[in-house]
């Protein structure tokens, strides 16, 4: 396999509807209103419902990550093929059973339509589904890294089976596919972009290399790292290297 081109197959999602179970073609996503799986003691519930950006001025809680649906095929992050959805986001929000919102140096909560500003880089398309998962946690819990990782790993667990489905989709169906190759250029200057991002604590945390793009199970924490400096391929950035918990 070479390691210097990454492949990244799209498959663009024309319908997206909540059933009872996963199901997922090359054109059409079915998703479950709740976690099909056993949910830490910790949470009092988590529901999943589907949004239409254009209609969204209704409450939430507080936004903790956008995410978005992307799995590898062949090769780890970086290189290989990888197969992502589009017209379909993920937004995770959160708060306790009596509305203390799951934040730290400033809430989000509010009026969606208010509190996000789409078609930008890291926000949905204001034509895409999105999939709003919000999690609620007992009203005993207590705010620290631990339980901000339990949160974002269980809405990681929610959208792996999706990911599983995806995996085996044929990229000749795919609504578009791109090559993208690291290539040398001997004698040219060299190009290297900084990237400061968080590594303080509970939400305030980066996890790098998780196992599938853009997730969180296997990855690593930059504070686990002594917020070191790592250096990164162009492909490896492309392809979901970091995931921010910010």
């Amino acid at each position: 396999m070479n390691k210097n081109t990454l492949t990244i197959n799209a498959f663009s999602m024309q319908d997206v509807t909540i059933g009872p179970k996963y199901h997922l073609t090359n054109n059409s996503l079915e998703i479950p209103d709740h976690p099909l799986f056993s949910i830490d003691d910790r949470l009092k519930s988590v529901t999943v419902k589907l949004v239409d950006p254009k209609n969204c001025h209704f409450k939430i809680n507080t936004i903790m990550d956008v995410i978005p649906i992307s799995t590898k095929v062949l090769g780890n992050i970086g290189y290989g093929m990888s197969n992502t959805l589009t017209g379909v986001s993920v937004i995770l929000t959160g708060a306790d059973e009596t509305g203390v919102q799951l934040h730290e140096f400033g809430s989000s909560n509010g009026y969606l339509d208010e509190k996000i500003k789409f078609d930008t880089d890291g926000t949905p398309s204001s034509d895409d589904v999105v999939i709003l998962i919000d999690v609620i946690l007992k009203s005993d819990f207590e705010f620290n890294r631990e339980t901000c990782e339990m949160v974002f790993n269980t809405a990681d667990q929610f959208l792996q089976p999706i990911r599983e489905s995806l995996k085996i989709l044929n990229g000749r169906e795919a609504a578009e596919s791109f090559d993208y190759e690291d290539i040398k250029h001997p004698g040219k200057p060299k190009v290297a972009i900084v990237k400061e991002v968080a590594g303080q604590g509970a939400m305030y945390d980066n996890m790098v290399f998780a196992k599938e793009p853009g997730g969180i199970e296997k990855g690593i924490s930059i504070i686990d790292m002594d917020n070191m400096p790592i250096l990164l391929s162009a492909n490896e950035y492309r392809d979901g290297a970091i995931h921010a918990l910010v």
